[in-house]
């Protein structure tokens, strides 16, 4: 049922579009994940949503203690509507339900910071399964509730005064090198085809003007054959 409302939806779009979304969604993975901690500036969070978008990272997996997630629309220009965005701010710890959500999706959870048990980027082992890469706030970085419960530390090498990048150069940086790490170590780090099924049908729904009224023709169609 699934394949033949996507092939109905596709008809509304433009063979091109159409081609565009089966090429892109190939080089789409969900072996690398991103987790954003308590951002604060919007400018930062959207260019983080428009890294991921560039380098193929479809989820983002946000938690709002103090600061709520806003998406600068300049900055992000549409990337934020082709990711699949999901939102912690219902728990009392939701940097803590965060992480147990995403260890029991069986990502290895990798903090962003200088620490004594810390790996460089580029030594990195990307083998060794799939990896949550979690980015603190823009002050005081990743919090104590990631540093306790992070199973690895990766570091971006500098050789200059300043102590740290922008969490938007940060993440740009750390996705580019991942990115082509997963393709040349050759990890399955594809989509199944379930996965592609579901986002593009989400791609579909979100390019469609008066979308839900296509799908109820088609299921209106559907229940009188």
């Amino acid at each position: 049922m699934k394949e033949e409302l996507i092939k109905y939806l596709s008809e509304s779009i433009t063979e091109n579009r159409n081609a565009l979304f089966d090429k892109v969604i190939e080089d789409r993975t969900k072996y690398i994940t991103v987790v954003l901690e308590d951002i604060y500036q919007s400018h930062n969070a959207s260019a983080v949503l428009r890294s991921c978008d560039c380098f193929g990272i479809q989820d983002v997996h946000i938690i709002e203690n103090r600061n709520k997630y806003n998406i600068d629309k300049d900055v992000a220009l549409g990337s934020s509507k082709w990711l699949q965005l999901n939102k912690y701010n219902e728990k009392e710890n939701n940097t803590l339900n965060a992480i147990n959500h995403l260890k029991s999706q069986g990502y290895r959870i990798v903090a962003t910071t200088p620490h004594t048990n810390d790996v460089e980027l580029y030594d990195f082992d990307v083998s060794k399964g799939k990896a949550a890469i979690v980015f603190g706030t823009e002050l005081t970085g990743i919090s104590d509730i990631v540093r306790e419960n992070a199973d690895e530390f990766l570091r971006i090498p500098m050789y200059g005064f300043t102590e740290s990048f922008n969490i938007s150069v940060s993440a740009a940086l750390v996705l580019q090198h991942l990115a082509h790490e997963i393709r040349r170590a050759g990890v399955n780090w594809g989509l199944t085809h379930e996965e592609k099924a579901d986002i593009k049908l989400d791609w579909l729904r979100a390019t469609i003007k008066s979308s839900e009224l296509i799908e109820k023709e088609f299921f209106k169609k559907k229940s009188n054959d």
